[in-house]
């Protein structure tokens, strides 16, 4: 995908060494066709990691994209640096007049804490919100699934006996509807939680369907009946080492966390882990964009 960002985003630099294209401002502007607009709620501490991450998954689709960073003005985290939030990053009071063809909303290292806890719950909530009118389709991630459950729907999350950290497989569920096209039988999908969310709750849920779950980490991907609201209750945007950084940050800190699932060879932590993930990752974000984002959205905002 021709991804619009700015020039001199570090992000685009890695994202150009992996021969991914990327389009920048001047090139973009010579092009007369109207781009989708994407912004990205960014919640994860380490935002420059998370913004590769994502720019990765949506390169699959020949559609220009333009992104929007966007973070919370309620709450600025101390693990990416200020010059780089100044200069990448708007907060919803600079966009609130937008409209945008779609929306994600990261995941945050905050699921032990009730969402009532979390110091920008009422801002995100203001942001949920104005998405029901000035976005055409909105994708959340891991934490920012269960939050945009919990908002939306009153669905809860509980805690887990132990934290789900792996990479585990997952079983289609309703194979006609869009986001699955491409999709196998079964795949592969990254989890790294320490609370899961109320099964019962999303079945008696008239507005969602169950995509795909797992019997080991439980529900993956949901939709509602309009497609509007897309939720992802793992991390299929992942890198290859992303779990690998997380297992030996945790270790580090003494913390008791169990070697991840299904992800290092003969589970060695120092063997390189598997990629099992990126053909569910590309067929999912491209199958968003076109399906529930591009063929959905119109062309004249106004």
């Amino acid at each position: 995908m021709p991804i619009k960002v700015q020039n001199n985003l570090p992000a685009k630099k890695i994202m150009e060494q992996e021969n991914i294209f990327m389009m920048d401002e001047t090139r973009a502007v010579s092009q007369d066709i109207r781009p989708l607009y994407i912004a990205v709620l960014n919640l994860m501490p380490l935002k420059e990691e998370t913004e590769v991450q994502l720019l990765r998954s949506l390169s699959n689709t020949p559609l220009q994209v333009e992104i929007t960073f966007l973070t919370t003005a309620s709450y600025i985290g101390t693990n990416t640096k200020a010059s780089h939030l100044n200069e990448f990053y708007l907060t919803i009071d600079d966009v609130r007049k937008r409209k945008f063809d779609g929306l994600i909303i990261t995941g945050a290292p905050v699921e032990q804490l009730e969402f009532e806890e979390v110091q920008y719950w009422e801002e995100l909530k203001q942001i949920m919100e104005w998405s029901n009118t000035h976005v055409t389709s909105t994708m959340h991630i891991c934490w920012g699934a269960q939050a945009g459950l919990y908002y939306h729907y009153g669905i809860h999350k509980y805690l887990l006996p132990e934290k789900i950290v792996g990479v585990y497989e997952h079983r289609v569920h309703h194979r006609k509807e869009p986001l699955l096209r491409g999709f196998d039988d079964v795949f592969y999908a990254p989890h790294s939680r320490y609370t899961g969310v109320s099964h019962e709750e999303i079945e008696s849920c008239g507005d969602l369907t169950i995509l795909a779950d797992s019997e080991e980490a439980g529900d993956l991907l949901l939709v509602s009946k309009d497609g509007r609201r897309v939720f992802v209750l793992g991390h299929l945007e992942y890198d290859r080492l992303t779990l690998d950084a997380e297992y030996k940050r945790d270790t580090d800190k003494g913390l008791p966390v169990g070697l991840p699932v299904n992800y290092y060879p003969e589970d060695d932590p120092k063997v390189r882990p598997l990629l099992r993930w990126r053909g569910a990752c590309n067929a999912m974000y491209s199958n968003w964009i076109n399906y529930y984002v591009y063929q959905n959205t119109p062309y004249d905002w106004s």
